[in-house]
């Protein structure tokens, strides 16, 4: 009776259709795996069919934005530490301006970045003081991100906020004592030109 459900030899599978199941099973994972696997999450798509079903588009931005969030994490850094060696990269054609006093004054700076480059430009304020700005790109679109730090109140990154656009204005109100600005990553595929005007109550203006 407990014999009853025990397949016969006849029943079992030969071990040539073992086999055979085992490289369907093996062909059909490798398939799946460079056709649905490889788009969605690291945006190739050596076979178009991601493309065509909209896997690789979501594989991209998922790429992008986990980079673009290990740049930001590595801009805070950097931007301390350009700070604190004070040997900021004077901008072509532009002078660091310093004054002994807080006045009105105003600067136009202009630079090209490669794909995937990035560079800020801050303006020394003390706190309550404001700058005016508008920046804007030559067409394509560029990640931003507006902070502020301070070497001598210890403040390594203080956020005022951040985005993608091709063009920004508007007016930074700082936040304490230090440095104030912006920071832009191109993300295109070709080159983009930037320029920024400033206008307000600073004493220095650096791109780093």
């Amino acid at each position: 009776m407990y014999n009853a459900n025990i397949p016969s030899e006849r029943e079992l599978p030969s071990t040539a259709k073992l086999i055979k199941s085992t490289i369907i099973a093996i062909i059909i994972a490798f398939f799946l795996l460079i056709a649905v696997v490889m788009p969605a999450e690291y945006g190739i798509d050596p076979t178009r069919i991601g493309e065509a079903i909209g896997l690789k588009r979501m594989g991209e931005i998922r790429i992008s934005l986990e980079t673009e969030a290990a740049d930001t994490a590595k801009a805070e850094q950097p931007s301390v530490a350009i700070v604190a060696s004070e040997k900021p990269t004077i901008v072509e054609n532009v002078a660091i301006t310093k004054t002994d006093s807080v006045t009105s004054q105003n600067h136009e700076i202009t630079f090209t970045l490669a794909p995937d480059e990035g560079t800020e430009v801050k303006v020394t304020m003390i706190k309550g003081a404001k700058v005016n700005y508008i920046w804007e790109t030559n067409g394509g679109k560029s990640n931003f991100d507006v902070h502020g730090d301070s070497k001598e109140l210890k403040i390594k990154y203080h956020p005022y906020y951040k985005g993608t656009d091709s063009k920004r204005e508007g007016t930074l109100e700082a936040a304490f004592d230090g440095g104030h600005g912006w920071f832009w990553r191109n993300r295109t595929k070709q080159s983009l030109t930037i320029t920024i005007k400033t206008d307000g109550e600073y004493t220095d203006i650096i791109r780093y």
